[in-house]
């Protein structure tokens, strides 16, 4: 590095969006102006860095992002930057514009990619940007809390009708592989039954529970599905018109409005907090590492443990929704 130029800091943010990568860009941003760094802003993710799509960067240019959802560096995935050359091409890039350090903002496809630039001599530190919350090493990524406040407000919603009308809502979440979003929802809405990759259920036990729902006089039967628990949402409604399960059976999928909206106090918290620890890192010579929050504390996590490791959801708490749900 020449020592007559500040220190200069790339922020990327990559794959699915999350409520709060805002605040993490901007919490970059206005910590390594406190440090005298600079910071250039990656466009598009990974394609962007390929790229050598670069926007400097300073205070007033994140002011009043705090509060947005999404991600005002845009985001994309790139299937060049996953071959070794497409690598090259990065490193070159930002050989080009000066940059000593890079930070990026995603999930686990993310993470690997700024492992794969660690291990090339890229100086690079990872936050954990995820509304899944299926990062490895961290006990919730920035964006999952909004999600899950966007996922209870829709099933309270749901539910009045639900009641009203004596049905069955079938309620389909975001998660991938995991099923933390739909067990946390599953325990914080009180629904009947909750189907996760992790557990897997069959077509007729949710029919056996909206059933025995009915017979104990409920008035209504909320089942939440994530999207990779390998059963179909509209195949259970469609078997559900066929089959007398007591209540008729209407299916919400909530789809992308999950990933939206203006992130919650805390998300804005966990990425201003996350933020700030990544610029020290990279300050202080760190790389390699991700920050991930341990009880109350930020910490750095080591990407190679990071990438090699699968987050499921917690047993314990998917025990608490078949308690809940008598």
């Amino acid at each position: 590095m020449d020592m007559n130029r500040p220190f200069t800091i790339g922020v990327l943010t990559s794959g699915g969006d999350a409520p709060g990568m805002n605040a993490a860009i901007r919490a970059v941003v206005r910590a390594a102006n406190t440090h005298g760094a600079s910071v250039l802003g990656v466009m598009d993710g990974y394609e962007g860095l390929l790229n050598g799509e670069f926007r400097p960067l300073g205070a007033r240019d994140v002011g009043g992002i705090l509060q947005r959802g999404g991600t005002i560096l845009q985001t994309s995935r790139s299937p060049r930057f996953m071959e070794p050359h497409g690598q090259l091409e990065a490193i070159r890039r930002m050989n080009e514009a000066r940059m000593d350090g890079l930070v990026v903002i995603g999930g686990e496809g993310s993470l690997k990619g700024a492992y794969a630039l660690h291990k090339q001599g890229v100086k690079v530190i990872g936050l954990p940007g995820s509304i899944d919350n299926d990062v490895w090493g961290t006990d919730i990524s920035i964006g999952t809390d909004t999600a899950m406040n966007t996922i209870m407000d829709a099933v309270d919603k749901l539910r009045d009708t639900a009641s009203s009308h004596q049905r069955a809502i079938l309620i389909e979440t975001m998660g991938r592989n995991c099923g933390y979003l739909a067990v946390m929802a599953g325990i914080s809405c009180g629904a009947e039954l909750v189907l996760i990759p992790e557990v897997p259920v069959t077509i007729e036990e949710v029919a056996k529970t909206i059933g025995d729902a009915y017979k104990r006089g409920k008035t209504h039967a909320i089942i939440i599905n994530a999207e990779g628990s390998g059963v179909r949402t509209s195949e259970m409604a469609e078997r559900f018109q066929h089959q007398d399960v007591g209540f008729e059976t209407r299916v919400t999928i909530l789809g992308h409005i999950q990933r939206g909206g203006s992130p919650t106090a805390y998300d804005r918290l966990l990425a201003a907090r996350m933020g700030i620890k990544a610029v020290e890192g990279l300050l202080e010579g760190k790389s390699g590492v991700m920050t991930g929050l341990e009880g109350f504390d930020i910490v750095f996590v080591p990407l190679e443990e990071v990438t090699s490791n699968r987050r499921t959801t917690s047993p314990e708490f998917y025990q608490m929704t078949k308690v809940l749900a008598r």
